[in-house]
């Protein structure tokens, strides 16, 4: 009985992370977005996109994180807009292309995958996010660096030093890197976490039956 008692409680509580999961992983993820909070490219989005496809329910893992990126980028578009920027630049359409990448990556992953398989997941999601957004950055030049010409090695000053006056793109892809496997590695160990939690159930001993001896006929 003690057993299936726990067992209940757990599936209780199991039912309430289940509904709060969601919501707990865009809550992260929008205020990770808050400008000047993190630094430049560490963001939590690139592990929660790729936990998300791990974890969340198919339809969830797809509509919320793409749902919650729309919406982020309309308010930050309305912050800088203040500032005299407009941020909502058509090279963005790569950020909902690499966010498509990420959560398709994550479905490819079991849940039940070792800790060190979705860390690794995590960072191969980062490091497309990276090249994916990167790349349209370089192709459609926004900002008309003349640095980036449509070469090939435009591209890969695109991808490591980028343009003049600013920081080098490699530490964009640095902490990009080491955001999405902080943050995959913290929720993936936090599922674990709870999964070791649970009880397994004990099994009740029924008492064997005792056999009849068998009838003789006289």
């Amino acid at each position: 009985m003690r057993g299936k008692r726990e067992g209940l409680k757990w599936e209780v509580m199991r039912e309430k992370w289940t509904k709060w999961l969601p919501i707990l992983l865009m809550a992260a993820f929008a205020l990770s977005r808050w400008p000047g909070l993190l630094p430049w490219n560490f963001s939590a989005f690139y592990a929660l996109a790729f936990c998300g496809g791990v974890f969340l329910p198919r339809k969830l893992a797809w509509w919320l994180p793409l749902t919650t990126l729309f919406v982020t980028d309309l308010l930050l578009n309305i912050y800088h807009t203040a500032k005299g920027y407009d941020a909502w630049q058509i090279h963005l359409l790569f950020n909902y292309a690499a966010a498509v990448v990420l959560i398709w990556l994550g479905t490819r992953f079991s849940p039940r995958a070792a800790w060190w398989k979705l860390v690794s997941g995590g960072l191969l999601g980062a490091i497309l996010f990276y090249l994916i957004t990167n790349t349209a950055s370089w192709f459609f030049n926004p900002f008309n660096n003349p640095e980036y010409t449509k070469t090939l090695e435009g591209w890969i000053r695109a991808l490591t030093k980028g343009t003049a006056g600013y920081p080098p793109t490699w530490e964009f892809f640095r902490n990009t890197l080491l955001s999405g496997g902080l943050f995959t590695g913290l929720f993936a160990g936090a599922m674990k976490l709870a999964e070791a939690m649970e009880p397994e159930e004990e099994k009740e001993e029924e008492p064997e039956a005792t056999a009849e001896p068998e009838k003789t006929e006289a």
